[in-house]
């Protein structure tokens, strides 16, 4: 009888260990289509995100397309009627049907201009205390209470202007400017005139208030990102505060600096109640006195958006709004270059 010479199978050799491996096998293959459904997803989850942050830019583009076309739509019979002298005349007469936008463009133009050359010199002085000057202590609650004036609402600025601001501006602040500056060549003549307190000169240090929070709250934070060891160095080799502020930190935090400062000149451009108490909302430039009363474009929207006729006027009126409109734009505009300048200027030293 012939006897077997085979060995028997080791249990593992392809029983158990064959289902060990194929245990193994079906394991990885599991781990493998983990993986690919994790990675799946994150994909997913990535182009949804990549999709959605492209639909808010360019909702926000359509948006702004939006309202250029209805601002031209709305104000094409005052464009139709008037063409390009519209921006030159003085003229405003709604019984008449006769509109010029040069009156409320230059109130606007002047108010937020006095407003910037009150409000930058006194955020700067303001940021550079809290930064560099002011004691413990003090920093955070002075910094919450200037950041609490820009909470106010511009009904209560233009209330406490007319009420309270312009009748202690006509006692005491025309008569001083006009003593002083009013003597002087050239510029004395936009001090002159009878002291009624309110007029554009009200209006836009009225504006210099409100929009000081703003411009301060940036600037602050701006120097507050500086690098410690750039003002410590220069410290170390003898500058003062000033030379480190005016050396160090302002040409390292410009960009965030310009921000703020055209944050506040949009916020002084488009503000409308508190001009609208302090301004006069006349339509007469009888002089290049600041004292006299004037108007700006949201002041005349607001005085007579709500009781304009159908027709020329409400046109008249949109096309104010559409010039608004051009000049934030172009505000803009020369912002951007004058910091695409400044940074060429940079890549020139270096």
């Amino acid at each position: 009888m012939h006897r077997s010479t085979e060995q028997p199978k080791a249990p593992g050799a392809f029983g158990l260990g064959s289902a060990g491996g194929d245990a193994a096998a079906l394991s990885g293959v599991s781990m493998s289509s983990k993986e690919f459904s994790s990675s799946s997803w994150k994909k997913l989850g990535d182009r949804l995100f990549a999709f959605s942050a492209r639909s808010f830019a360019i909702l926000a583009l359509i948006l702004l397309v939006g309202i250029i076309i209805s601002l031209i739509y709305e104000s094409w019979p005052s464009i139709r009627t008037f063409g390009i002298g519209f921006v030159f005349s003085t003229d405003w007469d709604p019984p008449m049907e006769k509109f010029g936008a040069l009156i409320p463009v230059y109130g606007t133009l002047v108010t937020s201009a006095i407003a910037l050359l009150i409000a930058v010199p006194v955020s700067f002085g303001i940021a550079l205390f809290l930064t560099e000057l002011s004691p413990v202590w003090l920093r955070r609650p002075l910094g919450v209470a200037i950041e609490l004036l820009a909470a106010i609402p511009s009904i209560v600025y233009g209330m406490w202007g007319l009420l309270v601001f312009a009748p202690i501006f006509a006692k005491y602040g025309q008569p001083l400017l006009s003593a002083t500056l009013g003597k002087l060549p050239f510029i004395g003549a936009l001090f002159s005139g009878p002291p009624i307190g309110i007029g554009l000169l009200s209006a836009g240090i009225i504006l210099a208030i409100m929009i000081i929070p703003y411009i301060a709250s940036v600037m602050r934070d701006v120097f507050d990102v500086t690098p410690p060891m750039l003002k410590e160095s220069a410290y170390g080799v003898g500058c003062t505060t000033w030379e480190v502020m005016w050396g160090v930190v302002l040409p390292y935090t410009k960009t965030g600096v310009i921000g703020g400062v055209m944050l506040g000149l949009g916020r002084a451009l488009g503000e409308t109640m508190a001009v609208t108490f302090v301004i006069g909302n006349t339509n007469f430039l009888n002089s290049v006195s600041l004292f006299d009363p004037g108007n700006s474009i949201t002041s005349a929207l607001a005085n007579e958006f709500a009781e304009a006729d159908p027709g020329l006027h409400t046109a008249a009126l949109m096309e104010l709004g559409l010039i608004l409109f051009v000049i934030t734009m172009i505000v803009l505009v020369i912002s951007k270059l004058l910091l695409l300048r400044l940074a060429k200027g940079e890549g020139a030293k270096s």
